[in-house]
C-alpha cells in the first residue's frame, strides 16, 4: 500500500479584513490550492471586517492573533518574537506567506525563530524613508520574495536571486462581459443616450482621481453624453474632498458616487472606457485594471510601475501621472472613438486577461514556489 504523502501546510498572513482588497487576492489563492498537496491556514489580528465572514466561511481554519510587534525597544521586540514564534509552532506550519502591506520584520523574526520558512509578497511601490531599513530587514530574513511588477525587480532586489515574478491573476468567471443592469441604470439616472467613464479604486489620494475628476471638466465631453462613474468606499476624507470639487466645479450631474459596492462587474458592464489615474510611485499589479479588461472594457492607465507591465504592448493607453492637460488630450482622444472602435480595443485587452492573467496561472506559479521551498 503506498504511504500517504504529508500535504505542505501554508499559513497566510495578513493584519485583517477591513479593506477586502489584499484579503479578497490572499484568499483566492488559498482556495485554489491544490488540495491533495496542501493544506491551507489563514492567520490575521482580528475579526472584523465585512469580509471576515467570507473567510469564516471558506472552510480555512482562521487563527486570530497578534502576529507583529514593534521591535524598538529591540529587547522587548525580540522578547515579543519569541512569543509569536512559540504561537507560530503551534501551528505547524511548513511555510508563512505573508501578505502584510508593510515594512514589518517581526514576523519574519519570528517564523525563523520557530523554524519555519517564510515568504513575503511585495504589493506596492513603498520602500525608500524611514521604512528603508525595515523593508531590507524583512527582505534578509524571507526565504522567498514574490514580487508583483518587473520594476520591484530593478528597484528593490535587483541581485536577489530568491525572488520569484508573479503578478495579480483575474477570476474570468467572475468577471466578464454582460449587458448593463437595468435597475443600476435607473438607480444612478444613466439614460441609453449616456456614455460612461469609470474609475474603480480605493479612494485614496494616490489613486489620482483629483485628477480625472479635473480632466474630465471639458465642454466637449459634457456635449456627447459622457458621464464619470466612480466606484469606491468615498466616506472617507478624501471621498469627502472629490465631492467637493464636483461641486466646485459645478458637475454634479455629470459625475456620480457609488460609494462601496460588491457587484463591481455589473458596475463595470455599465461602462465603455476606464481609467487609473495613479499618481504616486504606482500600483503593485493592479487587479482593478484586470478585471476591466476582463469585462471587455477599454482601459486607461497612468504610465507608472504596475500599470506599465499590464499596458506594456498599447503605449498609446498610457498617460504621465498626475498631468492634467495630458489626461485630457487623452479623454477626448477616447471619448472621441465610436461605442465600436471602443468595444474593438475592450476585446484586445479581454484576449489579453484570458492569455495572461487569469488566477489559475497565479496559483500554479504560486504553488511552485511552495514546492522550491520546501
Amino acid at each position: 500500500m503506498a504511504r500517504k504523502l504529508k500535504k505542505i501546510k501554508v499559513l497566510f498572513t495578513i493584519p485583517d479584513f477591513d479593506t477586502a482588497g489584499s484579503g479578497k487576492a490572499l484568499l483566492k489563492i488559498a482556495t485554489r490550492l491544490n488540495k491533495a498537496v496542501f493544506e491551507p491556514h489563514i492567520a490575521c489580528m482580528h475579526n472584523r471586517g465585512a469580509f471576515f465572514k467570507v473567510v469564516a466561511d471558506s472552510g480555512i481554519p482562521v487563527h486570530v492573533f497578534q502576529y507583529t510587534t514593534p521591535m524598538k525597544p529591540y529587547h522587548k521586540g525580540i522578547w515579543n518574537s519569541l512569543k509569536i514564534a512559540k504561537k507560530f509552532r503551534e501551528i505547524a506550519p511548513d511555510i508563512i506567506h505573508s501578505f502584510h502591506f508593510s515594512a514589518d520584520y517581526s514576523e519574519a523574526l519570528a517564523a525563523r525563530l520557530a523554524g519555519v520558512k517564510w515568504i513575503y509578497s511585495k504589493k506596492n511601490m513603498s520602500w525608500g524613508g524611514s521604512s528603508k531599513n525595515s523593508w531590507h530587514m524583512r527582505t534578509f530574513l524571507a526565504h522567498h520574495v514574490i514580487y508583483q511588477n518587473t520594476d520591484m525587480k530593478k528597484q528593490f532586489f535587483p541581485k536577489l536571486n530568491n525572488t520569484s515574478f508573479i503578478p495579480r491573476g483575474v477570476d474570468v468567471g467572475e468577471f466578464s462581459y454582460g449587458a448593463p443592469n437595468k435597475e443600476l441604470l435607473k438607480k444612478y439616472t444613466i439614460s441609453a443616450q449616456d456614455r460612461i467613464v469609470i474609475a474603480v479604486a480605493n479612494l485614496v489620494p494616490l489613486k489620482g482621481v483629483d485628477v480625472l475628476i479635473k480632466a474630465f471638466n471639458q465642454q466637449e465631453l459634457k456635449a456627447n453624453k459622457w458621464k464619470l462613474l466612480i466606484v469606491g468606499d468615498d466616506k472617507n476624507a478624501y471621498g469627502k474632498e472629490l465631492k467637493q470639487l464636483v461641486k466646485t466645479l459645478k458637475i454634479e450631474g455629470k459625475v456620480i458616487f457609488t460609494g462601496k459596492v460588491l457587484n463591481v462587474n455589473e458596475h463595470l458592464n455599465l461602462a465603455q472606457i476606464f481609467v487609473l489615474p495613479t499618481i504616486f510611485k504606482g500600483e503593485g499589479s493592479p487587479v482593478a485594471m484586470l478585471e476591466a479588461m476582463a469585462t471587455g472594457v477599454c482601459v486607461l492607465g497612468s504610465n507608472l510601475p504596475g500599470i506599465k507591465d499590464q499596458l506594456q504592448q498599447y503605449p498609446n493607453h498610457m498617460v504621465e501621472a498626475g498631468n492634467i492637460e495630458l489626461w485630457k488630450s487623452k479623454l477626448l482622444e477616447f471619448t472621441s472613438k465610436t461605442p465600436e472602435e471602443l468595444k474593438a480595443l475592450g476585446q484586445l485587452f479581454y484576449n489579453q486577461v484570458h492569455e495572461k492573467y487569469q488566477i489559475a496561472n497565479e496559483v500554479a506559479k504560486t504553488e511552485q514556489v511552495y514546492k522550491k521551498i520546501v
